[in-house]
């Protein structure tokens, strides 16, 4: 058995309830674990109140009991500025779990930071977005000692369909989400400027879709954003200008070890172009936008 109680009761506290951290806590609450929550904005972790999280009024506090400690920030400076928080005030035998991407740098600064505080610290990266965090259906791409990765096993099944683990370096969890979301980056905007070439074209782009499906070009990935593109609807999955954030870390550090950044930094302008246009907030489908000019 993990931790003191079974495998469907485990103290877990989750900082951070944006899109991604309000569907693990959702998905934790709905496997049976006992779940806290803190948000740095206070009202967007009461609504977890609801079903049945308790919402703590500080970082500190939302660890103290935790078995279990998920960081699911936005970057970097957030993840430090909780640590900071909270570290000295959980069990010292409780696991804490970084779940933010950011990056090859910022993960050697957690890592450190972990060492200091003298946490027990692993990786699980979350590939996929907001429904599929709200469904329990993300793979998790987990990094760190085989034993520990074992212990928080039934915490990841419970917020993840599958559980693919990188190697036992924190931080291989990092390098496989950065080569994961590369592609994400890729497939969404070139999904984009094919439906845009055959519009431009004189075409119904909604026979790109066509064309690909059930070929051995097809992409299920292709169709549900190229579907939001042809409606011209964006609601938010995964944020655009999350993902540009992301098209930065992975661009530093294909950059650090010799990779080409040549298809990275036209990512990265492709993106910037559709965020400058107001679309920052909507989901990474409105990156189609940035392909037709007005």
């Amino acid at each position: 058995m993990p931790f003191g109680g079974t495998e469907s009761d485990v103290r877990v506290t989750v900082l951070g309830t944006g899109a991604m951290g309000a569907g693990v806590a959702q998905s934790l609450l709905r496997e049976g674990h006992q779940v806290t929550v803190w948000n740095r904005s206070p009202e967007r972790a009461r609504p977890l109140g609801d079903h049945g999280a308790t919402v703590a009024t500080d970082a500190g506090a939302a660890v103290s009991d935790a078995e279990v400690v998920l960081l699911t920030l936005f970057d970097t400076d957030a993840v430090v500025d909780v640590l900071e928080q909270a570290a000295g005030e959980a069990p010292t035998d409780a696991v804490w779990v970084q779940c933010s991407t950011v990056g090859v740098e910022g993960t050697e600064t957690v890592v450190q930071l972990a060492q200091k505080y003298g946490i027990d610290l692993v990786e699980a990266m979350m590939l996929g977005t907001k429904a599929p965090a709200e469904q329990g259906k993300l793979t998790m791409l987990a990094a760190g000692p085989a034993a520990t990765i074992d212990r928080i096993q039934p915490v990841l099944d419970a917020v993840g369909a599958k559980t693919v683990r990188a190697g036992e370096r924190v931080g291989d969890g990092t390098a496989l989400k950065l080569a994961a979301n590369a592609w994400i980056a890729s497939i969404t905007a070139a999904t984009g400027q094919s439906l845009a070439v055959a519009r431009g074209l004189g075409i119904d782009p909604a026979l790109f879709l066509q064309a690909i499906a059930g070929s051995a070009s097809d992409s299920a990935y292709a169709h549900t954003k190229g579907e939001s593109m042809l409606a011209g609807e964006f609601p938010a999955q995964f944020a655009l200008d999350g993902l540009r954030k992301d098209i930065g870390l992975i661009t530093d550090a294909a950059r650090s070890t010799g990779v080409s950044t040549t298809l990275l930094e036209a990512l990265g302008r492709v993106y910037a172009d559709a965020s400058a246009a107001g679309h920052g907030a909507d989901d990474i489908a409105a990156v189609g936008t940035a392909f037709t000019k007005n």
